[in-house]
């Protein structure tokens, strides 16, 4: 794989993603925004961030096999999540813990929690996005 994720001495440890990730490979694989449609555009888990969470993780999993990629290819996930507030966090560690059971994998690149105002359409709650690189 063309990621390496580390966690360098002086810094926390997360248990949810590395403060690091070095990058080897030769192709950037770019993910728009996921939010938590299905296939068919339908809003899955109105109004349940944990639910809405799992199913940005897998229509980011969806994008990445698309094109040849997956979660190990992840060097950096950028995650939106309306009016945050830290009590919302129990929330969304349960929606990565139940996408990282339902696709087999524990998604761990370096992440960014962003608080915004509002998303694309009021149902949505969460918008996550990925960069990746693969050889």
């Amino acid at each position: 794989m063309a990621i390496t994720l580390a966690n360098p001495a002086g810094l926390p440890e997360i248990d949810v993603y590395r403060q690091v990730s070095v990058a080897t490979g030769s192709k950037l694989v770019f993910v728009a925004g996921q939010v938590s449609w299905d296939a068919d555009g339908v809003t899955v888990g109105e109004g349940d961030l944990a639910a809405q969470v799992e199913q940005c993780y897998v229509n980011v999993a969806t994008a990445l096999a698309g094109v040849g990629a997956s979660f190990g290819d992840v060097a950096k996930l950028n995650v939106h999540v309306v009016d945050w507030t830290p009590d919302k966090m129990p929330l969304l560690l349960e929606g990565i813990s139940r996408a990282a059971a339902r696709l087999g994998t524990a998604p761990a690149p370096p992440a960014t929690l962003l608080g915004v105002a509002a998303l694309d359409v009021p149902e949505h709650l969460v918008e996550i996005e990925a960069t990746a690189v693969v050889d």
